[in-house]
């Protein structure tokens, strides 16, 4: 399972491969390698990589090196479609050493892994044996811990023996986190004899249940609802360690002595060497540690090539590059050593020996060299630059639409090609365009057909297939010319492995996750403060109570303190408004005061948007038809796996479209969750139906992007595209608006000046809008009167709460993209004082892999004496600056020129805190972070980390002055949250609260304040509803909510601490179960409960009882059941016709019923019919009140059976 050989992947260009290798010049250097040779330099096109490293993998393993990350990645992919998982990537730490950082626990584990399969090939359930491994010039001169290989992983299997106890120490010292629920990667949680770990080279994390010391039961479970995932069936799992340097006795050993040399003192500052040392003598690990490893380990480091199998060669791509890169990385990681061991870092004068930690830096180039071939590793070089002695191989690179070839030229040279027996290939990243090809080649009359994955092309007949090839190559040798999709349209689209399940969890705000001092609201009784979680016993029946504090309801007497049980957790929600508000008191007017204005004002949104949904309702319309075989094409050419999220709303947007009502929808999503995929899907198909498509965008940057974007996507189909902005030339402008007037131009993506008089449309079918709350008023009262006759599908950026997302169903439909894309990793995140030597090897190691910078200084003021220091402090960097003081047009400019790459570092205020989306920009550093808010450093942290680079985070603040204690939480809870978008509750809210305003189009600030977020919003719900339904013709009585149901019963129902130990989990157990709002809800709870912790003990088996009883209540508006004395209960209010009053006396003696007051009273019975028998209780007594419940309302006693399935 955790093992990568166990997911067998295809080998689709196996075949192909195979007829490449029998090009005699291939054949050549196969023979003469076959002998090991000390050395053996070819050259050749990059294309011949693949092959070259395919055929010496058949004779042994053999260690490939490429100069870049992104080219170790793409030679990994497409070796894996030739010789599937016996190939792997050794990746590189995203940190540089020095860095005060630690590699993320995903790359750790894949590089232990893979050492360990090298070291166990005979191990199955690691995977199979490995013939190749690719790394990078990083990688290769990164030095190790030696004994980094002897750490055995924590290997468990079903129906083995392991101690339980045993196997919790052992994943605490392979550095695994112990959490009460597993969230992310590395993590681990434990639940009586339930163990959930998440191996961070797994795609989930696996549940192993326990029985005695014996492993009885393993399954997958997903994060995003910690259900199991039964489809995936597992046996066993391998969870390696999550450091390179963990915490054995010998570390902490050597820590302790070398604190006992250098002690902290008063001046020592937060993450210097003494105060690490400290903190690792007590087995604390600390970020950056790795550095410390030549202190820590008195062993010589090791490099990968001494984990290599017994004289397997080193292939090195382009020699030359790789070189160049190992010198900059060696000068970066020097100032980052300088940077980070300064005076002022390690503390005072201690003397640490800074050189002794240099050799935890990069390896020199040529010591690399020497360490390799002394280790019997032959050196191999494939270079694409011709030097004279090396070998030549007999390989061209395919001619491609990029050189100014023709698609037409390509395939007259194809059709030429097999005319005369030879053999070709064409190979594309989907199958829809493998499909299209094949097509297109028919209809210019060359012969072709589709192949099998892993067949050998025909002699005769172009084979198209679907693999991962990047560029294109002619064997002439061989007989045979192989073209790519970047030789045909110049897209270089990275293959996705295959739809994964979506492994990532929704960022949802958990709406109850409280601290002691947090405020609440009650439905009833207003705004509260949590004191805490407290248990009590009445009648002999334990139960679980929230305490919530009031003010004084008496002048100077203390504060009313309420007590909440765990059944009516549904009443409560965290109160969110912006301000502190005060806290309502006990039975006072005040809230209901309250409640009663915000529902005022609540109703008048609610009438403008039922009216607006009500004209789009009447208004007839555009059904556009079902997904032609094109739009499948299209969609199959996404370079990416699409999410969960994604899918849903690209069905939604769809449906929507298909229907004959005009479509309004909104879609929010953080920038980069894919939105912008949606839109292109949509536009294509209203395209398909022969309609226009208008994208309206706030800046012409945000343009420009989208024209981009949309061109590439939709090209190769017949499909016109163009851009409307200040920017685009007259000439231009004026063809683009002929071409709107007489449909010849499809899709226009422009600013405002789509939106301008004199703009005609031969046929509107959809308009996109971005950002919309960007536009003016008046841009958004236009788009408005479009809404009732055209498609309208605007994206946000800002989240929109989940719940007002419900309350406004069918009014405004939105789809919320909440999951971040598979390939984007957590940011790394910094904090502390700012050090410009720290700066600059910040931003340099940002240029070295060709990357780009952020740089934030807040003040105008200032802004260019900071670019001056930058420009000092980097020389070889292109500055720019931008703020939102320069003239508009100077702005965009400078931001277009960024985007386009023409500079390197934008020093800039926070005008990029919104949808600006520049993937190539990966670093981002913060000047006085301490004046920041929390929304705004998310936001800020939100612009990196966008592509398949790591991104990096500096939050600095200045070093000297103390910063106050709000700056310091916030900076803190930012540092601890880098998560992608979890855990920011705080900044979520804060950014929710902004995106009601922009959805409900008004100022409702003040209310919110009134009565709290969440309430607010539902209460615009239940007026939104009430309109409908009198547009509808039918009335809803909406003045109050549904009344709270009290159960006071001698019921000992709770969820006992030794079945859900956390608080936290325990109250979310509570409020589901309180939430359910019916039989299948609750059902659903139980089942989660029992996948989760085990069976449910009898406590809780009777808390799911009342639950149902509560439910029965509900139905029959019955809000209270007490038991008013040891031998009585009354429910009320219940009103009986005198049929049902003669029921109750026949089946009920001794009842009562007191019309007046509409209260029934019944006698509890006892156990047995001896006169001192106990009264019944718990299960019994809730069974009979059930029963009674049924009577009342003509109903059989047995026909609910109020403990089914418990």
């Amino acid at each position: 399972m955790t093992a990568p050989g166990h997911n067998h992947v295809q080998t689709p260009i196996a075949g192909l491969v195979e007829l490449a290798l029998t090009d005699p010049s291939l054949q050549d250097v196969l023979r003469r390698a076959a002998d090991r040779p000390a050395d053996l330099a070819l050259v050749g096109p990059a294309s011949a990589r693949v092959l070259v490293a395919a055929g010496l993998a058949q004779q042994g393993p053999l260690l490939v090196v490429a100069a870049t990350g992104r080219e170790a990645d793409d030679l990994t992919a497409e070796l894996r479609g030739v010789i599937g998982d016996a190939v792997a990537l050794f990746p590189s730490w995203e940190t540089l050493p020095h860095e005060r950082l630690s590699p993320g626990v995903e790359t750790v584990a894949a590089r232990l892994l893979l050492l360990r399969r090298l070291a166990h090939p005979e191990d199955e359930t690691l995977g199979p044996p490995l013939r190749v491994v690719v790394t990078t010039t990083r990688s290769l001169l990164q030095p190790m811990a030696p004994d980094v290989v002897s750490t055995e992983p924590v290997a468990l299997t079903v129906g083995d023996e392991a101690e339980f106890e045993a196997v919790i120490a052992r994943l605490v010292d392979l550095a695994y986190t112990r959490v009460d629920m597993v969230g992310k990667r590395g993590e681990f949680a434990v639940r009586g004899g339930i163990l959930d770990v998440f191996p961070p080279t797994a795609e989930h994390p696996v549940r192993v249940e326990f029985w005695g010391d014996e492993i009885s039961e393993m399954r997958m479970f997903s994060i995003a609802d910690q259900r199991s995932i039964p489809e995936i069936p597992v046996q066993n799992v391998v969870a390696m360690p999550c450091r390179e340097l963990l915490m054995t006795a010998e570390v902490r050993e050597r820590a302790a002595a070398l604190a006992a040399d250098h002690p902290t003192h008063e001046n020592s500052v937060p993450g210097s060497v003494p105060d690490m040392l400290a903190k690792l003598a007590e087995g604390i690990p600390v970020d950056g540690m790795e550095a410390l490893l030549p202190l820590l380990h008195p062993v010589q480091p090791t490099t990968l090539t001494h984990h290599l199998p017994e004289g397997a060669p080193v292939l090195l791509c382009d020699p030359e590059k790789v070189r160049t890169r190992a010198a900059d990385l060696i000068k970066t990681g020097q100032e980052f050593l300088e940077a980070s061991w300064s005076t002022a870092a390690v503390g005072g004068d201690a003397p640490i020996d800074i050189e002794a930690l240099g050799a935890s830096g990069f390896v020199p180039f040529e010591q690399a060299r020497e360490d390799a071939v002394a280790g019997g590793h032959p050196w191999w070089t494939l270079s694409q630059l011709p030097d004279g002695k090396a070998t030549e191989l007999d390989l061209r690179p395919s001619p491609s639409a990029r050189s100014q070839q023709s698609l037409e030229e390509i395939f007259a040279m194809l059709r030429a090609h097999v005319a005369t027996g030879g053999y070709a290939a064409v190979v594309t990243p989907g199958t829809g365009t493998a499909h299209r090809v094949v097509e297109q080649l028919g209809d210019s009359d060359t012969p072709a057909a589709m192949l099998e994955p892993g067949a050998t092309p025909k002699a005769g007949v172009v084979g198209v297939l679907k693999g991962p090839l990047h560029d294109g190559l002619i064997l002439p040798g061989a007989n045979l010319v192989i073209i790519t999709e970047t030789d045909l349209t110049g897209n270089r689209v990275t293959a996705s492995e295959g739809k994964k399940l979506a492994a990532k969890r929704r960022n949802v705000v958990d709406p109850l996750a409280l601290t002691a001092g947090d405020l609440v609201v009650h439905d009833q009784h207003g705004i509260g403060k949590f004191v805490e979680m407290t248990e009590r016993v009445v009648g002999g029946a334990r139960r679980e109570y929230l305490v919530l504090e009031y003010a004084s309801s008496k002048r100077g007497g203390g504060s009313d303190r309420l007590y909440v049980p765990m059944d009516s957790l549904d009443q409560l929600s965290r109160y969110v408004g912006g301000e502190a508000p005060s806290l309502s008191k006990l039975g006072g007017s005040d809230w209901a005061n309250t409640k009663t204005k915000a529902r005022k004002a609540v109703r008048e949104i609610a009438s403008e948007l039922v009216a607006l949904y009500a004209k789009r309702q009447s208004a007839p319309g555009h059904a556009f038809g079902p997904d032609t075989p094109w739009q499948n094409e299209m969609e199959d050419a996404f370079g990416f796996t699409e999410t969960m999220d994604q899918l849903t709303a690209i069905t939604e947007v769809k449906s929507d479209m298909e229907k004959p009502v005009p479509m309004d929808r909104v879609i929010c999503g953080d920038v980069g969750y894919g939105k912008t995929e949606i839109a292109v899907r949509a536009a294509f198909k209203a395209v398909q139906d022969g309609k226009q498509v208008a994208v309206l965008v706030p800046t012409t940057l945000l343009a420009d992007q989208h024209l981009q974007t949309f061109t590439n996507r939709m090209a190769g189909f017949p499909v016109t595209v163009k851009g409307l902005s200040r920017f685009t030339d007259p000439a231009e402008s004026r063809a683009t608006m002929e071409g709107m007037a007489d449909g010849s131009v499809d899709v226009v993506i422009g600013t405002h000046r789509l939106l301008q008089t004199g703009v005609t449309w031969k046929d509107l079918g959809l308009i996109i809008v971005d950002e919309e709350q960007r536009f003016g008023v008046e841009h958004k009262e236009h788009i408005k009167s479009m809404r009732t006759h055209v498609d309208v599908l605007t994206m946000s950026a800002t989240p929109i709460p989940r719940t007002l997302e419900m309350s406004l169903a069918g009014i405004r439909e939105m789809s919320t993209i909440l999951t971040p894309p598979e390939e984007r990793y957590p940011v790394l995140t910094y904090v502390g004082p700012h050090d410009d030597k720290q700066v600059a090897a910040a931003l340099r190691r940002e240029l070295l892999r060709d990357g780009q910078a952020f740089y934030i200084h807040n003040r105008v003021r200032t802004i260019d004496q900071a670019a001056a220091r930058i420009r000092q402090l980097v020389p070889e960097a292109r500055v720019v600056v931008a703020h939102g003081q320069m003239n508009e047009e100077t702005l965009e400019k400078t931001v277009e020129g960024f985007w386009n790459r023409e500079y390197d570092i934008l020093v800039c205020t926070t005008i990029v805190e919104t949808g600006l989306d520049i993937s190539n920009a990966n670093t981002l550093i913060v000047e006085r972070a301490d004046t920041f808010g929390l929304s705004q450093l998310h936001q800020l942290r939100g612009r990196v980390g966008r592509s398949r680079e790591r991104g990096y985070a500096y939050f600095l603040y200045p070093p000297n002055s103390p910063l106050t204690e709000t700056a310091y939480d916030r900076l803190a809870t930012i540092a601890q949250n880098n998560e992608l978008g979890a855990g920011m509750a705080v900044a979520m809210k804060d950014l929710e609260i902004r995106g009601a305003g922009n959805v409900l189009g008004v100022e409702q600030s003040g209310h919110v304040a009134g009565v709290g977020f969440d309430l607010y919003v539902r209460l615009v719900g239940e007026a939104v509803e009430a309109y409908r339904a009198a547009a509808d013709g039918k009335t809803v009585a909406t003045a109050e909510e549904p009344k709270e149901v009290r159960v006071d019963l001698p019921v000992d129902a709770h969820l006992p601490p030794e079945y859900i130990g956390s608080d936290r989990l325990r109250l979310e157990g509570y409020r589901r179960l309180a939430a359910a709002a019916d039989e299948d809800a609750v059902r659903a709870v139980v089942d989660e409960l029992v996948d989760r912790y085990g069976p449910l003990p009898v406590e809780a088996q009777r808390l799911v009882a009342v639950a149902r009883l509560r439910l029965l209540c509900r139905k029959y508006g019955i809000t209270e059941i007490a038991a008013v004395s040891a031998s009585t209960i009354k429910l009320s209010p219940v009103v009986l016709p005198d049929s049902a009053q003669l029921r109750l006396k026949r089946m009920y003696p001794g009842a009562h019923y007191r019309a007046t007051t509409s209260v029934v009273q019944v006698p509890i019975p006892r156990e047995t019919d001896g006169i001192g028998s106990p009264r019944i209780r718990d299960l019994d007594i809730v069974r009979m009140v059930a029963g009674l419940i049924l009577v009342l309302n003509g109903q059989t006693e047995s026909s609910l059976d109020i403990t089914a399935g418990l």
